[in-house]
Parts: C-alpha cells; structure tokens; sequence
C-alpha cells in the first residue's frame, strides 16, 4: 500500500507548478518547483503539505485576492456527488491532494479579507476539503465565519454544506483542537440543525461526527438532542444519532442508553468463556457469552466487549469494543 505521504510528491509539485503558471503566466514555475521540492522526500504528509505552501507564498502575488484568483484558475472542474476520492490533477486543473496546500495558504493569508477567503475556500473544499482551512478563521473572525457557514449549510454542493459541520467540528482529527467550541458548542448547533436531515449520506456522517465530538465534553447535551430529535425521527436520522450516540454508548452513559431504550440491567445471568488461558501476540482467542434470560419479557441488550491492555508499569488500561445488539427472548 502507497504510503500517504506520496500524495504530495515531485510528480503532483511539477504538476501544480503547470496549471499555476497556466492560470497565470508570471508566475514563477521554477522558483516554485524549487522551494516545494526542497527537502520534500524526508517530509511527512502535513508537513509536505506545509512545505508546498511555503512555496505558494514564495511565488503569489502579495494581492490576497489577486492570489486566490490564480489558485480557483488553476482548478480543475468541481467534484458531483458525494464523494471526491477520485478526483485527481488532470489536463484540466488541479484538483484532489494537490487542493490542501492551497487551502494552506488561504488560511495564512486570507486573515485581511476574511470573506474572499471564505470564498476561495468554498471552491476549493468541491476539489478536495477544507475542514482544515476554514479553523482559523473560526477562532479570529468567529462572528463572519459562522455567518458565512450558515449560508453554506443552504449550498447546492454536498461539499460545502458537509464543511460548514466538519470544519467546526471541535475535535477534528488532524485539525487545531477549537478550545472556545470545546467549552461551549453553542455556536454549532444551528448548523447541526440545519444538516442533519440533509439528503447526502456524506453530510450526515459529518453531523455524526460532529455530535460524538459534543458527547466527548457536553454528554448532558446530546442527551438533551436525543430527546428533542429521536421521536419520530426518519431512520436515515436514527442512524445519524446512533452513530453520534457511539462513544456514550460505550462508555455506557445511563441517558444515552434510555435514549435508545437500553440501559437497564440484564435480568439473568450472563457467562463468559475463553478457549485459553494465554494468548500471546500473534495467536488467536476466542470468546463465548452465554446469557440466560430469567425474565418473562424480551430484553433488548446492547453488548459490548472491554479489553484490559498491561501497560509497561503493570497497570491496565481498558479500550471498549462494539460487540452485538439483540433481543433476548422471555426464559
């Protein structure tokens, strides 16, 4: 399997350098070729994408917008349907990998005139995401940028409206933790609102996500979103809310589990077994869970499964597996 960080390698820098200069002839391709290759092979993925912003802000024009119309010229067509992975640099612009370092330098130099930022991100998160890219300027320009994500989460794109939830997410992987969103999410909630009906799978999982990034710091707050929006909810909702539900569910979060109509404790008896008594890393154990129900009603049940990894000092640290939902039947 390609390592990751081959992405962002010579071939796509050359590539960039080409459609830059075709997007505008003064810019200078060999300088930019140059500062992005430098050292580029023992770099990491974020930092190669780093690097080669670097470069852009070597070659573009100090003009902010004069930059970011260079960089929408030289993209490729915009992504249709929900998923870009297949989008790639091509005889017609730039597109897929290639997008992050553009989406780099907006978030360094876009701070001046935040809305044409804004609006250079809205392109190119429709050739790769800019989830990214758009954290910074929730942070210093929060009251325009939130704004401006309302108007997104009403976009024709499933790009832009999925990035007006997952760039505000405030524990996005990869991402700068947002600690103001950590504290109080406040802000996000009207786009989750506004999202989590919407007709894209894609943007679903976003709100999702964004959601189970809530349950981490507020779980009194999904609690209190499950109860307003799990009633009579579609089951493309229901889903989304399980999913959100999923690290309160593992943690076995007592409202949560109401919530889904769980939670309470098993009326009979539950028997585990395992094939050996050692297990050393490599092997293979296996694991039976016998539950015999003393109850004259069905009981639905969530099971999961918790591993206790030993640490180097001897001490144990639990790590939680999804393991089965089930009706157990009466006797």
């Amino acid at each position: 399997m390609e390592a990751f960080k081959l992405k962002l390698d010579e071939a796509l820098v050359r590539e960039m350098g080409r459609h830059l200069q075709r997007a505008s002839p003064a810019i200078d391709r060999a300088r930019f070729e140059a500062v992005a290759l430098q050292g580029l092979d023992e770099l990491e993925l974020k930092a190669r994408a780093h690097r080669i912003a670097d470069a852009l802000d070597a070659v573009l024009p100090a003009d902010f917008d004069t930059a970011a119309t260079v960089l929408e010229a030289s993209l490729g067509p915009a992504g249709v349907g929900d998923d870009l992975s297949l989008l790639r640099t091509g005889e017609s612009g730039l597109a897929g990998w290639a997008v992050w370092p553009m989406t780099e330098f907006v978030a360094r130099r876009g701070h001046d005139d935040v809305p044409r930022a804004l609006a250079a991100l809205h392109a190119m998160t429709q050739r790769f995401s800019a989830e990214w890219a758009v954290r910074p300027f929730l942070l210093r320009h929060p009251e325009l940028a939130f704004a401006t994500l309302r108007q997104w989460t009403r976009d024709p794109s499933p790009h832009v409206r999925r990035l007006a939830s997952e760039g505000s997410r405030p524990r996005l992987p990869w991402g700068m933790v947002l600690k103001p969103l950590v504290a109080d999410p406040a802000p996000t909630l009207p786009l989750l609102r506004a999202l989590q009906d919407d007709e894209s799978a894609y943007v679903r999982r976003s709100v999702a996500n964004h959601l189970n990034d809530i349950a981490k710091d507020h779980p009194a707050l999904v609690v209190q979103w499950l109860g307003e929006h799990l009633p009579g909810a579609s089951p493309e909702r229901r889903a989304l809310l399980r999913h959100a539900s999923r690290t309160l569910v593992k943690k076995g979060h007592a409202g949560v589990l109401a919530a889904w109509g769980l939670g309470k404790p098993l009326k009979g008896e539950a028997t585990l077994k395992l094939d050996a008594r050692k297990a050393s890393v490599g092997d293979t154990l296996g694991l039976a869970v016998t539950l015999r129900s003393r109850s004259r009603q069905a009981q639905a049940l969530e099971l999961d499964y918790a591993v206790h990894h030993v640490k180097a000092d001897g001490s144990t640290s639990a790590k939680v597996f999804k393991g089965w939902r089930m009706v157990l039947g009466p006797g």
